[in-house]
């Protein structure tokens, strides 16, 4: 429950941060986004919504700078990719037959399909969708694909999903209609950036 409230709620929860912490509130960011793209069994930790409350308090309240967090949190992206990646291939093919409760096995599948009709150009496309952002760079691994073309696709889906939710909150976050429906806001965000999976997921059952 405290999860959900700091996702529905991640305006006031980094406000209180930046309080408590100052300046530490960069590497309290950096540390969320490389865990969210570095680590298969924490996929469930905020993206775009903590990108973009990000950029809104940059812009209201001239604690962080805008070209700081990009510059900060695409590093971050990139790292916990990277990682991701690394972890993939170290484990292998064998990753798709493991069957634990710490990592969704039909999110592995679902991954791998996408690549497969995308190629590595889901690793952009994946930055935007929750879940996938997670678990592409680690199926990439696994199935070994070309550790250049990974790091290239990584990099521009890193600059990609960062610039443009930071720079979407630091220009329009603090509109009075954008703050007065913050939450409502942050549950569009999601609702759309779960909505490929879900339509993936109808589709494919309709097929069968």
């Amino acid at each position: 429950m405290e999860l959900i409230d700091f996702i529905l709620h991640v305006d006031d929860h980094l406000l209180e941060f930046i309080r408590n912490y100052g300046v530490w509130i960069y590497a309290i960011l950096f540390l969320i986004i490389f865990v969210e793209t570095g680590l298969v069994v924490m996929p469930f930790l905020p993206g775009d919504s903590l990108l973009f409350a990000a950029g809104a308090l940059a812009a209201s309240t001239g604690a962080m700078d805008p070209w700081a967090l990009i510059a900060l949190l695409f590093i971050a992206a990139v790292l916990g990719d990277t990682l991701n990646y690394h972890i993939g291939k170290y484990i292998g093919p064998r990753v798709f037959e493991l069957d634990s409760r710490f990592i969704n096995r039909q999110h592995l599948v679902n991954t791998q399909k996408f690549f497969e009709k995308h190629g590595g150009k889901t690793i952009i496309f994946a930055r935007f969708v929750p879940f996938a952002r997670t678990f592409a760079p680690f199926v990439a691994g696994a199935g070994s694909m070309n550790y250049k073309y990974f790091i290239t696709f990584n990099m521009i889906g890193a600059i990609c999903w960062v610039g443009s939710f930071i720079t979407l909150g630091y220009l329009f976050g603090n509109m009075p209609i954008v703050k007065d429906n913050f939450t409502h806001l942050i549950f569009g965000i999601i609702i759309i950036s779960v909505l490929p999976g879900i339509i993936g997921y109808i589709r494919s059952k309709l097929k069968k």
